[in-house]
């Protein structure tokens, strides 16, 4: 009998997961993974976890299978905590999702569950696991979106690898939501009703600024607003030596300066604000709401634009360094000057769109057939063929 380490989290998808499992024959352990308690940087004051816990105890015990709780909280710290910390102290917004992903669950956990003498690990997320054998008779692992369209979760995952991949089952990728929770209530699941977690990954709900306060101290600096006028100064599109050049040149993020706009407000920290962002700029007097379009952490400015269709927040084409370019399915890796057609996003629940990759030696341009809004340094874009996610990459 095959043996699985579930990835309980307290959540009714795991608990579905792992009743699953059990139905389908498999020998199944229910792992807790407890990722916080560092009183130095307060997450809430609520505590999600224990209650997480709770059910997550309830949960192995209706099901009569093994239960533990494993404490990750000195890797989640050093690995996403720290370095969100460091992101955006760089002006950048990481994606702790992925990186939890990555770094936790399908890393750190899976190791655990390997040790136990694991199969396999499982998690309760809504994307499927595909299967291919080339000519060579090699088997490569596919990553394919989940049934479900208002929950497939294959963006959080576009950072495993082949051989995470391999160890790992998704037992409701073929589920949609209220079919999980249908199954749930069924078989008298205490979480059938639960509310699905907010926040970051495993530890609950956070506000970002509080939570970034604690660590990057307030610093008072300008808000500027920008004219859409102000970014028209290119006099048509210059001519192009090479395909690359011309990436390069739409790749490009506006160099905003001090003299392009107005000072409008006060802001508490360059590093708390991202691209896109509306909330918490407590700028009044404005036609339109004001959108932030460019932060300069060094000289400690926001630059604002206004309306959502303010040129500032859109480009056609982004970047990925060399050493941030990954492929789930490295045998469709690209070489320099090859490319291929793909749909992409940018973000989470982002509707994929039709984009191009072009490979060149300093990394990975993807280039969108229609301009994208808000494209962020430090999340992940992740780029499709069909349902199956094949690469991303950390956009720079």
């Amino acid at each position: 009998m095959k043996k699985v380490v579930v990835g309980l989290s307290g959540g009714v998808d795991s608990s579905v997961a792992a009743f699953l499992l059990k139905q389908q024959g498999y020998e199944v352990i229910g792992l807790f993974m407890k990722n916080w308690h560092d009183d130095s940087v307060t997450i809430s004051k609520e505590c999600p976890w224990l209650e997480d816990s709770n059910d997550a105890l309830i949960v192995a015990e209706k099901l009569g299978i093994p239960f533990q709780t494993v404490d990750l909280s000195a890797q989640y710290k050093e690995r996403i905590v720290d370095y969100m910390f460091r992101e955006y102290e760089m002006g950048r917004t990481p994606n702790p999702d992925v990186l939890c992903n990555r770094e936790i669950k399908f890393d750190v956990f899976m190791k655990i569950a390997l040790d136990l003498g694991a199969d396999f690990v499982a998690t309760g997320h809504y994307c499927r696991k595909g299967e291919i054998r080339d000519n060579q008779g090699n088997v490569h692992y596919q990553l394919l979106a989940g049934k479900d369209p208002n929950k497939d979760q294959s963006y959080f995952l576009c950072q495993l690898s082949q051989q995470q991949l391999a160890r790992t089952l998704f037992p409701i990728g073929e589920l949609i939501k209220p079919e999980v929770r249908a199954i749930a209530a069924e078989h008298n699941l205490i979480t059938a009703e639960k509310k699905d977690s907010q926040g970051l990954c495993f530890i609950g709900k956070v506000r970002l600024p509080d939570f970034l306060q604690q660590k990057l101290k307030p610093k008072r600096g300008d808000i500027v607003e920008v004219p859409a006028s102000a970014l028209h100064y290119h006099n048509g599109i210059p001519q192009f030596e090479t395909k690359a050049d011309e990436l390069a040149y739409h790749s490009e993020k506006p160099d905003y300066k001090l003299q392009d706009g107005t000072v409008v407000g006060e802001h508490q920290g360059a590093h708390y604000f991202t691209i896109g962002q509306r909330k918490g700029l407590d700028v009044g007097g404005t036609k339109e709401p004001l959108f932030v379009i460019g932060t300069d952490v060094n000289s400690n400015i926001i630059y604002t634009g206004q309306g959502k269709s303010h040129p500032g927040l859109y480009r056609r084409t982004l970047f990925v360094k060399e050493d941030e370019v990954h492929w789930v399915r490295p045998d469709m890796a690209l070489d320099p000057d090859q490319s291929l057609e793909v749909m992409a996003r940018i973000r989470y629940r982002q509707p994929l769109q039709n984009a191009k990759l072009y490979k060149v030696e300093q990394g990975m341009y993807v280039d969108f057939d229609v301009k994208q809004s808000a494209i962020t340094e430090g999340q992940f874009v992740a780029w499709y063929i069909g349902e199956e996610l094949i690469g991303s990459g950390v956009i720079s």
